[in-house]
């Protein structure tokens, strides 16, 4: 597996909500014109202590889910503790952990900055070795669903 490319769609919290939600469509859309993925991953929004941080984080996550249905893209969703143990074997790992856990299997010679990169990597990741694509699996998670067959004849 190798990396294609990794960025955050990043803006200023001066800005007022709406401004924040186009430039993140807007770089989402480019994005998906340059790389024209087969699928679109993200994580699942979770209820936090923080209601503000869950409400930007579901309006940003709304923004993803429009991308996705546009471009007629299959969309998974992958819980924190899901991606967590894909990458590391432990669903309660530490951010640092999933940094270095992404680092290594993607041959880089340290975690991708900001940890926010590192996370999409780490959701990227999960869906490439377990994610279900709408009725077709990629060339990946083909070879990981043959191998969990494999282990569990053994």
């Amino acid at each position: 597996m190798g990396l294609v490319s990794v960025s955050v769609a990043a803006t200023p919290s001066t800005w007022e909500t709406p401004a924040r939600l186009v430039s993140i469509a807007d770089a989402l859309d480019a994005l998906i014109a340059e790389h024209k993925p087969q699928a679109i991953a993200m994580e699942r929004v979770f209820a936090q202590h923080n209601v503000r941080t869950v409400m930007g984080t579901a309006q940003a996550s709304g923004v993803v889910m429009l991308a996705a249905e546009r471009a007629g893209l299959p969309l998974n969703l992958y819980t924190p503790s899901e991606v967590k143990a894909a990458v590391t074997g432990d669903g309660r790992a530490a951010k640092v952990q999933v940094g270095f856990m992404v680092a290594k299997i993607l041959g880089l010679s340290e975690a991708p900055k900001p940890a926010d990169a590192a996370d999409a990597l780490a959701i990227a990741i999960t869906h490439g070795w377990r994610g279900k694509a709408k009725g077709a699996a990629t060339a990946a998670q083909e070879r990981w669903a043959a191998a969990e067959k494999a282990a569990r004849r053994s």
